[in-house]
């Protein structure tokens, strides 16, 4: 028998400490009014806890729980606000369902979750001229979904705005080594004072912000949709454009200029920005240390993961990002 929502105890120092199947589905169930079978299957994710579900009349669902502390409330409202704003435009997304009150968002105790239905597809393959252009298109019509509204509270994605505070993240909670800590903190001081005058004057926007190819399916008859909007930010509209790319910038100038060609069928671009690209590469590897600092403490991560932290790892990711910062130097002569 269903326990009472108000019986199960769930706050964000748990952690998801509780968040066993069992407690997940009763949480569904009487927060959205669905009525479940049993079926749970977890799947992948780091930050937060999803699952696969099923209703009494056979529909299959993915649910997801919110990590406790990552977001706000008002921040998964943008989230959920962009997915929307591209379905009405048509765009095809995976928009989370409206259930119990017209709400997508449902409050357990503190943790935040949604339900999406489930939709099946592979991930794209960008082999053809025309896959380009088609991937092209369909950015220059989400960020034109995403230039109708502004953003107040998720992350704008700008070297003095957000990165510098990775960095300040990392280095004053010793997640960097003591043998590498003044190293890699000169070479991001040195990369973020370089490329801070980049970003000035630009458009921001609401974009993606983690748009490669594992978050595109590819479904016959539908086209290509743009799924996992959770690392969605304020950005520079390149950002969506770069990740896709199979080399560096100078390198991939066919495949750019074939998805900047799709993209101007929607949405004029600012050709100039595409200087930001290396740039942008820098803040990846520096926001992408800076997210595995706060899943240290994951099993998940600890397992797949034993080397991070150590003194060989900090000595590689110091090269990498001097290697970075002398491609940007070059870039940029």
């Amino acid at each position: 028998m269903s326990r009472r929502l108000e019986d199960i105890e769930l706050n964000d120092s748990s952690d998801f400490e509780h968040l066993v199947p069992d407690t997940m589905l009763d949480l569904v169930e009487q927060s959205t009014g669905l009525k479940l079978t049993g079926l749970a299957t977890p799947l992948p994710s780091y930050i937060n806890r999803v699952y696969e579900i099923e209703t009494n009349a056979g529909e299959r669902l993915i649910t997801k729980f919110y990590r406790p502390g990552r977001w706000s409330l008002a921040a998964l409202q943008d989230e959920h606000d962009f997915m929307a704003d591209c379905a009405a435009d048509e765009i095809p997304v995976i928009a989370p369902m409206k259930l119990n009150g017209d709400k997508t968002l449902h409050d357990a105790g503190g943790i935040y979750f949604t339900v999406f239905p489930k939709r099946f597809g592979r991930q794209l393959e960008i082999n053809t001229d025309e896959d380009w252009l088609r991937v092209g298109r369909l950015l220059g019509r989400v960020h034109t979904a995403g230039s109708r509204r502004e953003s107040s509270v998720r992350t704008v994605l700008h070297p003095a705005r957000s990165i510098a505070g990775h960095v300040s993240h990392l280095i004053d909670n010793r997640f960097v080594t003591p043998r590498h800590a003044e190293a890699f903190k000169d070479a991001t001081s040195r990369i973020l004072e370089l490329i801070a005058p980049l970003f000035e004057n630009l458009e921001f926007i609401r974009i993606h912000g983690d748009c490669h190819c594992g978050n595109l399916l590819d479904r016959p008859g539908e086209g290509i949709m743009i799924i996992d909007f959770d690392d969605m930010m304020v950005g520079p509209p390149i950002q969506d454009l770069w990740l896709l790319l199979p080399e560096r910038a100078d390198k991939s100038r066919r495949e750019l200029d074939l998805l900047l060609q799709g993209y101007g069928q929607f949405r004029e671009f600012d050709f100039p920005s595409i200087r930001l690209i290396e740039p942008l590469r820098a803040m990846r590897i520096i926001y992408y240390l800076s997210w595995c600092s706060r899943q240290v403490n994951d099993f998940k991560f600890r397992t797949n993961h034993p080397e991070w932290g150590t003194d060989a790892f900090w000595q590689r990711e110091v090269s990498d990002l001097l290697v970075q910062l002398q491609v940007i130097e070059e870039h940029l002569e």
